[in-house]
This record gives structure tokens, sequence and C-alpha cells, in this order.
């Protein structure tokens, strides 16, 4: 006779790496014999990772907080916003624990003291790769935790503490697991994937019989055994990056490049404790396209800047115009609290952030029609997301899930596509942000060349 499962319900919030800190739970959860609710009615106690980054992070986190209260009323709080439980009990008194980041055991010691497991050996309850809460075919890959970065702006240090790497062999035997269970893509995420390893003095491990280094090109290296798509995020513009870009022109990995600049004055730089050698940036970028033509290049500018002085807003858009980013996301700046940044003086008005922005996004959206409108006529190896209406949404090499564009395929109903489907797709149509075509008969299963 089998055991009836306790019952938890979860609400998920934040960035990937927020993401795969709720795979960690949820796996772990299943290994226990849990069941996954779906809803608040059903389940026996609710999780909620939050996110507490920005104000307006903040706020989504405390009323998915509220909501799970209401609906439910047995509630374990973890995730960003766990830092800040001042703040959580004032409003939520009756939550049943609160937790920080990546506190995996507190969760567990929680969901336990509330909800005793039921184990049932009978039950295979999870599958080698864990319990992932992205589609099958991609993955987010966490090579660290924390950052010793002190951007003014930022307080993800004061939440996560200073960089941990993982070690290598441990990172690529789960790629490797993940690779296994279907994943066609795996996205590397950290707080700053360029220090991989610093910490660890790029200590070498072993896998698949050959060493590597706990450093982000010998991690890519191993990452290309797999003959699956790899795509960089959250990498910041050392000059080791240089080393990378060659693998992307070999073709074992995308050749993708997410970098948060952030902005192009070198005095607002300096006052957001970012690396403010602009005229660096570019000659970096110039190196890259040149090692990698089919190099693409996305990033996240901050605008309205504490500070921020009209003429150097115009650098801003000048940079835009001369290095012409693939893309680009943006978002006026809001203050943090527990960040240094509130302490500068002259704060740029709200209507003169908002109009900054709708510049900087027209700017930006006039170079990203440019760049998809060289692109009608070529042919793209797309990787398939979903099947809406007989057409496939998929992804281009130059499109992370969620961020970037996508590619709109007109006959994928008729030929069968599905996701996880790697097709190449002839460009006929773009606009702003996607693009249109039809897939050409499908060829490789796989969307990279194995490298053995």
């Amino acid at each position: 006779m089998s055991v009836a499962q306790p019952k938890v319900g979860f609400v998920s919030l934040g960035c990937p790496k927020a993401l795969v800190d709720s795979e960690r739970i949820l796996t772990q959860l299943r290994v226990e014999g849990y069941q996954l609710s779906p809803s608040y009615d059903d389940a026996d106690v609710v999780v909620v990772n939050t996110c507490g980054f920005i104000d307006s992070a903040v706020a989504e986190s405390l009323d998915a907080i509220g909501e799970a209260m209401a609906e439910n009323g047995r509630v374990i709080v973890t995730g960003c916003l766990g830092k800040r439980s001042e703040l959580i009990r004032e409003q939520f008194p009756d939550v049943l624990s609160i937790s920080g980041p990546q506190d995996y055991a507190s969760v567990m010691d929680a969901v336990h003291e509330a909800l005793p497991p039921a184990h049932d050996p009978f039950v295979d309850l999870v599958p080698d790769y864990g319990i992932k809460l992205t589609p099958k075919h991609y993955a987010y890959l966490k090579i660290s935790e924390g950052c010793n970065h002190r951007c003014s702006f930022c307080i993800i240090p004061s939440m996560r503490g200073d960089l941990v790497s993982r070690p290598v062999d441990e990172v690529l035997r789960e790629a490797e697991r993940l690779a296994i269970g279907g994943v066609r893509e795996l996205l590397v995420v950290s707080q700053d994937t360029s220090a991989y390893g610093v910490d660890l003095r790029y200590a070498k491990k072993s896998w698949r019989g050959n060493e590597y280094e706990t450093r982000m090109r010998s991690l890519c290296e191993g990452l290309s055994q797999l003959g699956i798509w790899t795509r960089l995020h959250y990498v910041y513009p050392y000059p080791h990056v240089d080393d990378t870009v060659p693998l992307m022109a070999e073709g074992k990995i995308l050749p993708y490049l997410d970098i948060p600049f952030q902005h192009a004055s070198p005095r607002v730089l300096k006052l957001m404790k970012r690396p403010g050698a602009i005229d660096k940036t570019r000659e970096r970028i110039h190196r890259w396209r040149e090692i990698c033509p089919d190099i693409v290049i996305r990033s996240t500018f901050i605008v309205g800047f504490p500070g921020e002085t009209e003429s150097e807003f115009e650098e801003l858009l000048d940079f835009l115009r001369e290095v012409r980013l693939d893309r680009v996301g943006a978002f006026a700046y809001s203050p943090v609290e527990g960040a240094a940044a509130n302490d500068l003086p002259d704060p740029v008005p709200e209507a003169v952030k908002q109009e900054r922005l709708a510049r900087f996004m027209e700017t930006q959206a006039q170079i990203s029609a440019e760049k998809l409108e060289a692109k009608v006529g070529t042919v793209q190896r797309c990787l398939v997301d979903l099947l809406e209406d007989g057409i496939a949404v998929a992804r281009s090499k130059a499109d992370a899930p969620e961020i970037d564009g996508l590619v709109h395929i007109q006959n994928g109903g008729e030929l069968g596509l599905k996701p996880g489907d790697f097709v190449d797709v002839r460009i006929d149509d773009s606009d702003e942000h996607d693009l249109f075509g039809d897939a050409l008969p499908k060829k490789a299963p796989s969307g990279l060349a194995v490298v053995s």
C-alpha cells in the first residue's frame, strides 16, 4: 500500500540564479518524498523563494507572500528578501520561517518541522538531472554564488556574500546529467562569470579523463564536449574574456556574450564603482568582432543614475550608436535600500529619468531593427521553444530565453516541429525584435557538432 505523500506548494521569483536555487530545493523535496502541489488549496505548506534586488522586486515578493498567506496560511519564506526578515515579519508575523538565498538546509528544516516527510521507497521520485522549472530542452547552469564587486547600486553581495565558485568537475558532471536528460541548451549564470574560479585559485579537476581548470575558458572547453548549445551570461569585460572568444569562432560554444556595461560615461561608471575605461571597452568589442564576426553582444544599462548629466547621457547614446550592440536592456535608476548610491548627490528627477529611458530605447530599437533586417535572406540555426497556432516559436544563436528576440517559423506546424528541435530557418522578414521565416528540411539532430 502506497504512503500518502505530503504536498508542498512552491512560488519562485527573481533572476535565473534564484531559479536554480528553486530547482535545488524542489529536487531535495522530491528526493525526500514530498509531492509538489500546483495550487494553494491542495498544499500542506507553501514555500516562497523571493527576490529583493530593486523596489519593484521587493513589492512583488511581498505581494506573493501575502497571497500565499491569504490562500494557504502556512508559508515558508526564503531567497534574497529573506535577508530583510524584519520587513517580512512586520507585514506577515505568522510566516513559519524566513531564510536567505541559497540556504537550502534552513528551508528543508522548516519544511520538516511544518510537514514531516513520508518517504515511499517503492516510488522513483526524481530523475538523475533533478527537478527543473524551465522547459525540458534548456537549463540554467549556476557556476558560483556571490560577488566580489561592490557596485554602488547593488546589494547582492550583502545578500549572497562574496564569490564562492563551484569546482569545475562538479559543474561539468551536472551539465552532463542535464544533457543526458534531454537539455539542448545550457545557460551559464552567476553574479560574475568572468571571475569564476579566482577564489579557488583556478584549481584543476578531472572529468572524463581530462584535466580542467576552474576557470571560465576551461569550463567552456569542457562544456563543448557535450554537443549542445552553451550560452554565457553576466560576463565582466576583463581582458581574459578575449581568450574565450576563439572558442565561439570555432563553434564550440555559442557566439554570444551577455555583458552588463551599465553606462558609457567614465565619471558615471566611477560613481557606480564599475570599470570605467570605456575606450578599452570599445577596443575589446572591436577585437571580439575581428576574432568572431558572428558574435552577438547583449548588455544592460542604467539611465538616470544619481548625478548623470544630459551630456553624460548623450555619451551613452553615442556609445550605443558607435558599438551597435545586438541586444540591449535598460531601466531607469531606482534606489535600493542599503545601496551606497542612495547617498550620492544630485538625484535625477523621475520625469527626466523616464524621458531619457524612452530616448535610449528608441535609439536602440532603430539599431536592433537595422541589425535584424540585415539577417533577412540568411539561414539561421534555431532551437524550437513551443508551437502556437501552427507556428513554431524558436530562438537563434543570438537569442537567450525570456530576454531576447524570437524566430517565428511559419511552417513549423506543417513540418511537425516540437520543443527541443534544432532546425535551419531561412529568414524572410524582421521587425525591431524578432525574425520570421520558414524552416528548411531537418538535417543534424543536434545544435553543435560534438567535439571529441
